[in-house]
């Protein structure tokens, strides 16, 4: 309270210290008895020859007297440099002290750059890879630099605004950890790309990293489904790093349509007190028709062949985009995107075959108004198959991912009929109404839609099996879809074996009965129903959906 208090005072000596503390030990990776201590009074000392004598300093340039050392670091690289931060902000003083010596402890000199005039430093950390790359935890956040503390630039990506007190990395992996006064622990996974971003790089339109290795596996279920399925907070549950090759790319430049670039420039003249300018109504019309651009990452194989295709993130900044390690799933694309939803974890992405261990390529591109263009050189990465030691190795080749693509492709043409006898459902409900509300249609028409709609149930039933029964709780055999499904399910559901005997069998059940479930199909489609909407348009009858409207003679 910037006054020494009086004999009475309450809770005089409570939470503050009757001696001085150390507060920091470090002990060199490099030198045996090398070890470096600092205090909450503002003192540094250190011993070569394990604590038989030090030597100390309590005097740092820029740094108040007596401001508690929160940090001492001894570098992973060379033996004679030291790093130390300390906050004064008992003081009411919230300015970043970072300081850095070359000649173990002797001399100091201020490494804290760009920080934030306002945010006290707790601790620092040291890349093992790249002697440049330092982390700070500051009072407002993670900090990190990789040209040795001339810049700083701040770690968001979903971080709060919170005190870092603590910072670990994981050597194997290259994950940063960061522990809060929150009592909450934050993982930053695979920060490798932080060593890659130069200032070359900075200044470059988009850079893609290079990718850590990506286990293959099955995803565990220990509460029989994702996450922490219904046992709310029943079981302390965090989230797990993106499954699969994780691809981290840089924009300098976000990609903008041009309504986003003219709106932009509106909003710029309207700050500085300008009159906008109207475009030509031809660049209105342009930009009404404009696609969105996009970012492309393409996945391939060692022999060139397009495994996957992934969309990402077009704001300007660092981004990451997750390859599950499947090839594209086959399901209908008649609605949004897959995403997990917690309130409904019963929910699963599309199935697909897994991708076979090996070496692949992938490349970054934009999209704009439909043209592709590559954006940076291309990285590979590596997918390892993860064995546990009491399994047996796989037994899945390059034959076995062949026969499950033909699976794949035999799964989307009967997810297709499927979706193409629904759509023709509604489609022909719209002409029936039609047809009834037409005085001037015939009877017979409503005979044509009767007899259209009895076939497609039949086809349906064919795929998706006996409603009638199944809808009164009692056994029906499987529909083609049903059996394609469990062996599909049952086939993708695992990475280490080839589909049994029995998978393999329900396949061709189903590829064998799937034609002439189509030759139906067709003639339903392709000829009944054209048949029927050109006796409707010969009636008047008004359009519905599907159909083409003829021009008046």
């Amino acid at each position: 309270m910037d006054r020494i208090q009086g004999a009475d005072a309450v809770a005089r000596n409570q939470s503050t210290t009757l001696y001085g503390n150390a507060t920091t030990l470090t002990e060199s990776p490099l030198k045996d008895g090398l070890l470096a201590v600092g205090t909450n009074d503002g003192r540094i000392s250190v011993t070569e020859d394990g604590g038989a004598t030090w030597r100390s300093r309590d005097q740092f340039t820029g740094v108040p007297d007596t401001t508690l050392v929160t940090k001492v670091l001894s570098s992973q690289h060379d033996v004679n440099t030291l790093y130390a931060t300390f906050n004064n902000a008992q003081s009411g003083d919230l300015k970043p002290y970072v300081l850095r010596s070359t000649d173990l402890g002797r001399t100091w000199s201020s490494i804290a750059g760009n920080l934030p005039s306002r945010g006290s430093v707790w601790t620092i950390a040291e890349d093992h890879a790249d002697r440049n790359l330092l982390f700070v935890g500051t009072e407002f956040g993670v900090f990190f630099t990789n040209d040795g503390g001339a810049r700083w630039t701040q770690l968001k990506g979903g971080m709060p605004t919170i005190q870092i007190r603590d910072i670990a990395i994981h050597k194997g992996s290259n994950d940063l950890v960061l522990g809060t006064f929150g009592r909450g622990f934050y993982i930053l996974d695979d920060y490798t790309p932080l060593r890659a971003l130069k200032p070359d790089v900075i200044a470059s339109p988009a850079r893609l990293f290079s990718a850590r290795q990506a286990w293959l596996y099955v995803e565990s279920m220990p509460l029989g489904l994702p996450g922490a399925s219904f046992q709310g907070a029943g079981y302390y549950i965090a989230e797990n790093p993106p499954f699969g090759a994780v691809f981290t790319y840089y924009l300098r430049d976000a990609l903008k349509s041009r309504k986003v670039v003219r709106q932009e420039a509106d909003a710029a003249a309207a700050k500085a007190g300008r009159d906008a300018t109207f475009p030509a109504w031809d660049s209105l019309r342009v930009e009404d028709r404009e696609e969105e651009p996009a970012i492309v990452l393409e996945v391939s194989d060692a022999a060139g062949k397009r495994v996957r295709r992934l969309i990402g993130p077009t704001t300007a900044g660092l981004h990451r985009v997750a390859w599950d390690l499947r090839h594209q799933a086959a399901d209908v694309v008649n609605g949004p995107a897959y995403k997990l939803d917690p309130e409904f974890p019963f929910s699963s992405p599309p199935p697909a075959p897994w991708a076979l261990p090996g070496t692949y390529t992938v490349r970054l591109f934009s999209r704009i108004d439909g043209v592709m263009r590559v954006l940076s050189e291309s990285v590979t990465v590596v997918v390892e198959q993860a064995d546990a030691p009491n399994m047996r190795q796989t037994t899945r080749t390059a034959a076995t991912l062949a026969a499950d693509l033909r699976t794949s492709e035999l799964r989307r043409a009967v997810l297709g009929a499927s979706a193409l006898i629904e759509e023709t459902q509604a489609t022909l409900a719209f002409l029936k109404r039609a047809i009834d509300e037409t005085a001037a249609a015939d009877s017979a028409l409503v005979r044509q839609v009767r007899t259209i709609e009895l076939q497609l149930r039949d086809a349906q039933e064919a795929l998706r099996g006996d409603v009638t029964r199944s809808r009164r709780g009692e056994h029906a055999p499987s529909g083609l879809l049903g059996r394609l499904n469990e062996a599909v399910g049952q086939g993708w559901g695992r990475t280490l074996e080839a589909p049994t005997a029995s998978q393999l069998a329900q396949v061709e059940i189903v590829r064998g009965a799937f034609g002439k479930v189509m030759t139906q199909l067709r003639q339903v489609v392709d000829v009944d129903l054209k048949a029927l909407e050109a006796a409707a348009d010969r009636a008047g009858v008004p359009w519905t959906r599907g159909r083409r409207p003829q021009v008046p003679q």
